[in-house]
């Protein structure tokens, strides 16, 4: 085995506030640390992210002692580059949408993930090493073809989750919070006929906040028509995406986090949640067992009125609710980049014979 000084990550798209922008930042930082040289080289950089990233034209020609990591989480014509070059190569897996979540309401994107579930089958004979963020993700690489798979979280630093003054301000009706993109895996629809329920028997006074771009308009579209049929117009708000200020305000003023997605490869916002003292309550769908673990109520079904009795539950029961909040704080403390990255150094060595270069 030929020792490895060095390893280049690529990606399709590195933007700062997103969730595999931020891992490939901190997947850098943490070869850094451990004595390998390590670039990131993309194509579509956020200008705010330009000095972090070169283009792959910048990529060096193969040479011995390189390996090469991919993050996957999109259809992406760079997989073309990677299948044609010698050296190693690892793909991280950061999990895509199945289609039939998408088509309906936003087939452009349903088209691109196809592509890179597709791509995951040529990129399964040609790596050493496939990585899921959760088990879920490395089952769907062994489901693809990839003969070792490892399971590495999303390095996050928990600090940087936590949000000044998560202070809950009193008033009248419990605030729910979700934060993710519009879309349908999401199921932002599930919130608002729960939130129906919900005040129909327990808050008439409670509101949702869903919290996110806007990235499938035809869906966006009809969620907003579902509120009108059920004239929740003046307690269902949609603020698109937000600046740092403006989601640090959310988590202060929420009194729960409710996620109600049928599918998630990872799911960071119940661990946000977690950091900042919010109970959390989430469908047992696809990895979000395995994020909220002990750390929050998981529900077996989404039927409007279960999801409402959790949530009434923990705002009538406060010894549950404090101990929902400390499990979610041990929980969130769990998935620190002081305990995560020594998975991923440990993954790396099992494939590859690394050689720090200091």
């Amino acid at each position: 085995m030929t020792p490895i000084h060095t390893v280049h990550q690529i990606v399709p798209t590195l933007s700062p506030g997103d969730a595999v922008g931020g891992h490939t930042l901190a997947v850098r930082d943490v070869l850094r640390a451990a004595g390998l040289r390590s670039e990131i080289f993309s194509d579509d950089v956020h200008p705010r992210l330009a000095d972090q990233a070169r283009p792959l034209a910048a990529l060096p020609a193969p040479g011995d002692g390189a390996a090469l990591l991919y993050q996957c989480s999109i259809g992406n014509e760079v997989v073309d580059l990677l299948l044609g070059r010698p050296e190693p190569l690892i793909v991280d897996y950061h999990n895509l949408t199945p289609v039939g979540q998408l088509l309906r309401w936003a087939p452009d994107m349903a088209h691109l993930v196809g592509w890179g579930r597709g791509q995951l089958g040529e990129l399964a004979s040609r790596s050493v090493l496939g990585i899921g963020d959760s088990a879920y993700n490395a089952s769907e690489l062994e489901a693809a073809g990839f003969s070792r798979t490892a399971v590495v979280p999303i390095l996050l630093d928990v600090d940087d989750l936590r949000h000044p003054h998560p202070v809950r301000a009193d008033r009248p009706g419990r605030r729910w919070l979700f934060v993710g993109r519009i879309v349908p895996n999401k199921a932002q629809h599930d919130l608002v006929l729960a939130l129906a329920w919900y005040r129909a028997v327990h808050d008439p006074a409670a509101e949702l906040h869903l919290v996110g771009r806007d990235a499938a308009p035809r869906y966006t579209e009809a969620l907003r028509g579902l509120i009108d049929d059920l004239g929740l117009r003046g307690a269902v708000h949609l603020p698109g995406g937000v600046d740092d200020s403006a989601l640090t305000a959310h988590y202060a003023e929420a009194d729960v986090f409710v996620c109600l997605s049928d599918h998630e490869g990872f799911c960071i916002p119940v661990l946000e949640a977690m950091a900042n003292d919010l109970p959390v309550v989430a469908f047992a769908s696809s990895a979000l067992p395995e994020t909220v673990g002990s750390g929050g109520l998981l529900l077996p079904t989404k039927d409007p009125a279960v999801v409402a009795a959790a949530v009434h539950r923990l705002a009538t029961d406060l010894p549950l609710q404090a101990a929902v909040v400390q499990r979610g704080a041990e929980r969130v403390a769990s998935f620190d980049r002081s305990r995560t990255a020594p998975l991923l150094m440990r993954a790396l060595a099992g494939v590859l014979d690394l050689a720090p270069t200091a």
